[in-house]
């Protein structure tokens, strides 16, 4: 009788996490009562535009913001353009440059370049990849800042950043901060020191084709270009996707203690295994000021797409490279901002469904699949 295959084991969940029994229900539910235009009069529309709102107060409440200042989007990454670019044109007149950690999503970067060419201030990260907060602190109180960008956490390698105190200095110098909670809402509470902020609904388990971007009352972000009712996503947004992100999102928020005690033994086991299994590899990131899920290898002697194959037909989905751009196979520039191995990484991102037995299963392939690479790459007898 032929053995049963044995389960894969996803670790690859900084962007998309298997979806929350919650968010079916609510996608399927908001589909069935919320399909029509919701900027209709009809009793349908009615319908729609209420599953809407309601959407928009739950965020609202989890952030300690307004439903107004709530807007969804087509997808995260329209999120992150949309905020740079509103803040660039809304600001325009208070100045042109942009202050970012060198360490910001690509989609940051590539959106602040857009705007505003050269005008981009790159502030350096440590080893640990945690901005230099004192440099921060200097550049936004430059003449002629636009706005700051600061991630939360750093989706690559889990690092948190000092936010309180470049949102403190921002705010004194009347720059606004622009925060990417992309890697954090969800897992990890999130300050009050932020004036526009971005999320991946996604990364708690919400449904795709849905971003998330809040701006405070009197913050000037105005996108050019013509006039729309909800500016953010011209023509407007999926109600059952924003109702989905929303409900997801409260279920995560309500897991969330449990889920960072778990999730933090987890990746503490790891981090403390792998170099134990495995000669020549460093643990990438802050020791301690991290996200509860997040854990980055560098390897030694090993590719880092020939690793992420091996342990694939192994069954184990991990990342490797930059969660933002591995699939276009360059370096990750956040691992080259740390003085990193750039090349030999991978990433594991724990989804609330990990268990034990996984990261078990996991510590016994890794060392046949790195031993594999590196026999493939002629590295032997380490």
């Amino acid at each position: 009788m032929a053995s049963s295959p044995v389960a894969r084991v996803v670790l690859d969940t900084s962007m998309a996490a298997p979806p929350r029994p919650e968010v079916l229900e609510a996608v399927r539910e908001a589909w069935r009562e919320g399909w029509a235009e919701p900027s209709g009069l009809h009793s349908e529309a009615r319908q729609a535009a209420s599953l809407l709102a309601a959407a928009r107060q739950a965020v609202a409440q989890a952030l300690g913001a307004r439903a107004e200042e709530v807007h969804f989007t087509a997808t995260p990454v329209t999120a992150a353009h949309g905020a740079v670019a509103a803040l660039a044109h809304g600001r325009r007149r208070a100045g042109r440059r942009i202050v970012a950690s060198a360490v910001e999503r690509a989609a940051i970067h590539a959106a602040a370049r857009h705007a505003v060419g050269d005008d981009v201030t790159l502030v350096p990260v440590d080893a640990r990849g945690q901005v230099d907060a004192s440099a921060m602190v200097a550049a936004v109180g430059e003449p002629g800042v636009a706005f700051a960008a600061l991630q939360h956490a750093n989706g690559e390698v889990g690092t948190l950043q000092p936010l309180d105190v470049v949102h403190a200095a921002a705010r004194a110098h009347g720059v606004p901060l622009l925060v990417d909670a992309s890697a954090s809402l969800g897992h990890v509470p999130v300050p009050s020191a932020w004036d526009v902020l971005v999320a991946n609904p996604g990364a708690w388990g919400g449904p795709p084709g849905v971003g998330l971007l809040v701006v405070r009352s009197g913050v000037r972000a105005l996108l050019p270009g013509p006039e729309d009712a909800e500016p953010f996503a011209p023509g407007g947004v999926s109600v059952p996707a924003a109702f989905g992100a929303a409900v997801g999102l409260r279920a995560a928020l309500a897991a969330q203690e449990a889920s960072d005690r778990r999730r933090r033994a987890l990746v503490e086991l790891l981090r403390a295994r792998v170099p134990a299994l495995v000669p020549d590899v460093d643990v990438v990131g802050h020791p301690d000021a991290r996200l509860p899920h997040v854990v980055t290898f560098s390897f030694l002697y090993v590719d880092g797409e020939a690793l992420l194959g091996e342990l694939d037909r192994a069954g184990f989905a991990v990342g490797s490279g930059s969660a933002c751009t591995s699939l276009s196979l360059e370096p990750s520039h956040v691992l080259a901002a740390m003085g990193a191995l750039t090349h030999g990484n991978i990433r594991l991102a724990l989804h609330d469904g990990v268990t034990q037995d996984d990261v078990e299963r996991f510590l016994a392939a890794l060392p046949r699949a790195v031993a594999a690479v590196r026999e493939r790459l002629g590295v032997t007898g380490l």
